[in-house]
């Protein structure tokens, strides 16, 4: 049996980060990777994805984006160079292929199962990031059995998808890409919109992450906020990785002959269903989207940049069919394929501790479980930005003062 101080799950951002950390503070550990550094990256997004953050948002700790295009936004092959480059930058332990069937606690900390062999350890830090498995409706099973299904972690292109027309069901940032990149290839496209996030690319000449940078918003804690669960729980931002005007506002897909239905609720004897609240749940977008600009522009006012950028401005709300559709036979109309955009969930079912709330959530309190148990990569961790890249440092320096700091005291007892 091994042993070893900590052993971190997961070699993705977070993973990194907190070996980073972890070796500043001489900490010995291990990573464990079930496949390659950085494999859901590698392995589980679309051909043509680009990150929605720009570039100077995608840095690790101590390896800031040093290229030229500050402003751009990079493809998913270079992200995965990087994450390459960093790892023999840090001389990171990593063990890749080494898949975690088990942690139970043991006398000394944990014991933790890989199909390698077992190793023991005093603390576990689960970096394994909160979109592990696509979630799906259950009705997704009520389908026709001529329908293929897909999600966003395993849709790669629209030509693997069957001839006919497509349903994408969810409108954040993957449900609304996917949309978007079928219908230029030719398909007929309906898009079944639930709770969505809108934001604008840019307003007042920056980009909309940049206002979130410098109001403060990303750094917003997790203890500082009210309702942290309905927080953690906000959809994705409807952004692509492209400058300019955002193509995936749904006034947008509806200009380029994208059909908007409501959310979808249910499918019986081949027929999917939509709820009839579309022109509810949009109205509730446009009005968060005004009170997030109000929020920068009472930033720039009292920081008095009123006359460094241009003036204040709103957006079109968006349009809503007069009668969008509330079924669809699937098949009689050509539908052949559904795409579940319907968010992703967190896979910790290899951990066999009394951690879990009755959904089967894991229960932290800003990633810290227990002591010696930690937990990295879920939304809202500690931060706002915590599911983003330069996310990961911040929250890994702050984890691992706390490990490093119950490791004193418990070696001391």
């Amino acid at each position: 049996m091994k042993k070893v101080t900590t052993v971190i799950i997961g070699a993705g951002q977070t993973g990194l980060a907190m070996s980073k950390e972890l070796a500043a503070r001489s900490v010995d550990h291990v990573i464990l990777e079930r496949g390659k550094v950085a494999n859901s990256w590698r392995t589980e997004r679309w051909d043509s994805l680009r990150l929605l953050t720009p570039n100077w948002m995608n840095g690790l700790p101590g390896a800031a984006y040093s290229g030229t295009d500050h402003d751009g936004f990079m493809p998913v092959t270079e992200l995965v160079a990087e994450f390459d480059r960093y790892v023999h930058a840090i001389s990171a332990p990593v063990l890749e292929e080494t898949s975690v069937l088990d942690v139970t606690k043991s006398s000394v900390g944990f014991r933790v199962q890989t199909n390698q062999g077992m190793i023991e350890c005093e603390n576990v830090v689960v970096a394994t990031g909160a979109a592990s498995l696509a979630s799906r409706p259950g009705f997704a099973a009520d389908l026709p059995s001529g329908i293929a299904q897909f999600t966003p972690l395993d849709y790669k292109r629209p030509g693997d998808l069957p001839h006919g027309k497509v349903l994408v069901v969810g409108a954040s940032a993957s449900g609304t890409q996917i949309a978007r990149e079928i219908h230029r290839s030719g398909r007929e496209v309906t898009l079944a919109v639930g709770e969505h996030v809108r934001v604008p690319r840019l307003y007042r000449d920056s980009d909309i992450l940049m206002w979130m940078e410098k109001t403060g918003r990303w750094d917003e804690r997790y203890d500082q906020v009210d309702d942290i669960d309905r927080q953690r729980a906000t959809p994705s931002l409807q952004l692509a990785g492209e400058a300019g005007e955002n193509p995936l506002e749904l006034n947008a897909l509806q200009d380029i002959g994208i059909e908007l239905v409501g959310r979808m609720a249910g499918v019986r004897d081949g027929v999917a269903m939509f709820s009839g609240s579309l022109a509810n749940v949009c109205m509730a977008a446009d009005l968060k989207l005004n009170r997030l600009l109000n929020g920068f522009d009472d930033w720039i006012r009292e920081h008095w940049m009123d006359g460094q950028v241009p003036s204040a401005y709103r957006f079109p709300g968006t349009r809503v069919p007069v009668s969008p559709r509330l079924s669809i036979n699937l098949v009689a109309e050509g539908f052949s394929s559904v795409v579940w955009a319907t968010g992703y969930r967190a896979d910790h079912s290899w951990i066999n501790l009394p951690v879990f709330d009755r959904k089967g959530r894991i229960i932290h309190d800003g990633g810290i479980v227990a002591p010696g148990f930690y937990v990295m990569g879920l939304p809202f961790l500690r931060r706002r930005k915590s599911t983003f890249i330069d996310g990961a440092g911040d929250d890994a320096r702050e984890l691992a003062e706390n490990l490093e700091n119950n490791l004193g005291l418990s070696r001391v007892a």
